[in-house]
């Protein structure tokens, strides 16, 4: 899937003016304001009124959200109706509802209970799955981990990873985490200021970073990472 001239722009300022393909999952990397969200804001077509967006996708995917995109917030506390048993945050059968919690490894007993009741985790799953209804094509997700600890983190990405072998949808993974990005992706695309900066194979360009922005980043994220762990 490739996404070229994509154009964010205010008052006929660029904000965001990038291209990017992904093959079969993409980490899309930056600071906050790089960019990145803008990016994503305009993939879903969610941008404010006042902000401009033009792109150009391959001839045979259209961006349609709840078929062939689903979106998986960055925090899974404020994603769902807080008031509304789980069970009834899904749109679809209830045979269906069981075969996707199942994929998700969620325990059928939790679809009675209200949002606040469940931990972070099994609000992720929760999340996943209503995502993974419309059996997508593309998951975009957004700093999907960030609002978990450690060891649910890796649990979550581990499961993102199987689902997508079992589901063969494509991944772009929206974040700030170069941790979690090499640990889920295998391509990445870094932004600044809503301008590539550099792109490529995640292992070649962690290893080998060309930019200094990268090189940042990824001095950040692992120290940051090997402190709070």
């Amino acid at each position: 899937m490739k996404i070229t001239r994509l154009k964010v722009s205010y008052e006929n300022k660029l904000l965001v003016d990038i291209d990017f393909t992904i093959h079969n999952s993409l980490a899309l990397v930056g600071q906050s304001g790089s960019g990145k969200s803008l990016t994503l804001k305009a993939l879903l077509g969610m941008l404010p009124s006042q902000l401009a967006c033009d792109l150009e996708l391959d001839a045979d995917f259209v961006l349609e959200r709840g078929k062939s995109i689903a979106f998986v917030p960055q925090n899974p506390f404020t994603a769902l109706s807080p008031l509304t048993k789980i069970k009834d945050q899904f749109f679809v059968g209830e045979a269906k509802m069981q075969a996707l919690c199942g994929s998700v490894g969620l325990d059928m007993a939790l679809l009675e209970r209200f949002p606040p009741e469940l931990s972070g985790g099994q609000l992720q799953r929760v999340v996943i799955a209503i995502a993974l209804s419309g059996a997508p094509k593309l998951l975009m997700l957004d700093e999907p981990t960030t609002a978990l600890d450690p060891k649910t983190r890796v649990v979550i990405i581990d499961l993102l990873k199987r689902l997508q072998l079992e589901q063969g949808f494509k991944i772009l993974f929206v974040t700030h985490d170069m941790h979690s990005a090499s640990a889920l992706c295998e391509d990445i695309c870094v932004i600044k200021d809503g301008v590539v900066q550099e792109s490529g194979e995640m292992r070649a360009v962690v290893s080998n970073p060309q930019s200094p922005y990268t090189k940042t980043l990824i001095e950040a994220s692992f120290a940051n990472r090997k402190f709070r762990e």
